[in-house]
C-alpha cells in the first residue's frame, strides 16, 4: 500500500494516476428524460498535468452523449437518458500524468482583465467582514501579488475548522466564514472572496488529492509572468491544508465558483417532487485515486 506521506515529492520527475469514480443516483420511483451533466475528465493539457485516457460506463440506456467543451475551458459529458426505473450508476476511470521541469502554468495575460474572475460570484459576495479582513490582509503588499495571495491562503486556513455536515452546495463564503467551519469548498469559496476584494484575480479549481476518498477544491490566483510579457500565471494555493499545491493535485475543472465546477449536475422529469441528495457514500458516490506505480512512471532524479 503506498503511503503518500512517505513520498519524497521534490524528488519526483513524473507520475500517473488512475482516477476511478462512481456516481448512483437513486429516485423514489420512474424518472424521464433524465439530462446529466459530467465534469470529470481533465482537460487535454494543464500547465505539467496531461490527460491521457477515460472510459465511462452508465448502467441505464443512453441515448444520446455530447462531448464539448464550456467557457471556461472544461470538458463536459452531457447524457441523455428516456428513461430511468429507480437508480442509474455511472462509472468512470480517467488516467492523468504530471511531471516537473516544465516552468510556471502560463496563460493568456488576457485572463488578467476578465471580469468573472475579478468580480463577485453568486458564492462569493463579500459582506463586512471578509471586506474588513480583505482590508487588514492588504496592508503592505500593495504590488505583491504572491505575497499577499500566500497570505490569504494562510489566514483561511486558519480562520476554519474542517467539518462535514454543516455546508452544503449553496452555502456562501460569508456564511461559511460567518460558521467558523465548512469543508474544502468553504475554504476555497472564503479565499476566492478574499483574492477579488484584494484586487487579485482568482478562480476555483475542482480535481482530486492523492490520498482523499473524494474530489478536492483550491484555488488559483493569476497573476502577471514577469520573465514572460503579455502572459499570465496561475498560482495555486490550497487553504484547506494551508500549502501551495504539488505534483499530487490533479486538476479537472475551473470556474467563478463551485456552481461552474460541480462534478455532477442534471435535470429530470417526474410525476413528484424529489430532491437528490449528493451524499458522498459507498454506493451512491465513491472515488478512488492511484499512482500508477506498476506503469513505472514515478521516476525520480
Amino acid at each position: 500500500m503506498l503511503d503518500v506521506e512517505e513520498i519524497d515529492w521534490q524528488r519526483v520527475q513524473r507520475t500517473a494516476y488512475l482516477i476511478h469514480q462512481h456516481f448512483r443516483y437513486e429516485y423514489p420511483g420512474p424518472v424521464r428524460e433524465l439530462q446529466q451533466r459530467l465534469l470529470i475528465v481533465p482537460p487535454a493539457v494543464y500547465g505539467d498535468q496531461k490527460y491521457l485516457v477515460h472510459r465511462l460506463d452508465v448502467s441505464a440506456e443512453v441515448a444520446e452523449t455530447v462531448n464539448e467543451v464550456d467557457e471556461f475551458g472544461n470538458v463536459v459529458i452531457k447524457l441523455s437518458n428516456p428513461s430511468i426505473d429507480y437508480s442509474v450508476d455511472f462509472e468512470a476511470w480517467i488516467v492523468v500524468e504530471r511531471f516537473t521541469g516544465g516552468g510556471p502554468h502560463l496563460l493568456s495575460g488576457d485572463i488578467l482583465s476578465d471580469a468573472r474572475y475579478r468580480e463577485p460570484s453568486a458564492l462569493t459576495q463579500p459582506d463586512a467582514a471578509l471586506r474588513e479582513v480583505a482590508v487588514m490582509l492588504s496592508e503592505g503588499t500593495q504590488d505583491q501579488s504572491l505575497t499577499l495571495a500566500a497570505r490569504i491562503n494562510d489566514w483561511v486556513h486558519d480562520a476554519l475548522h474542517y467539518e462535514h455536515g454543516v455546508t452544503d452546495i449553496h452555502t456562501t463564503a460569508a456564511q461559511a466564514l460567518e460558521l467558523g467551519r465548512g469543508v474544502c469548498q468553504d475554504y476555497a469559496h472564503i479565499m476566492l472572496a478574499l483574492c477579488r476584494q484584494c484586487g487579485l484575480v482568482a478562480r476555483y479549481v475542482s480535481g482530486h488529492l492523492l490520498g482523499e476518498g473524494g474530489t478536492h477544491a483550491w484555488v488559483e490566483a493569476l497573476v502577471a509572468a514577469p520573465e514572460h510579457p503579455g502572459k499570465a500565471m496561475a498560482l495555486a494555493f490550497d487553504p484547506t491544508h494551508g500549502c501551495e499545491t504539488g505534483l499530487h493535485y490533479i486538476t479537472v475543472a475551473v470556474g467563478r465558483d463551485y456552481y461552474d465546477a460541480a462534478p455532477t449536475s442534471g435535470t429530470f422529469q417526474a410525476p413528484y417532487w424529489v430532491s437528490l441528495r449528493c451524499a458522498r457514500r459507498w454506493g451512491q458516490f465513491h472515488w478512488s485515486i492511484r499512482m500508477l506505480i506498476d506503469f513505472h512512471r514515478l521516476s525520480y532524479e
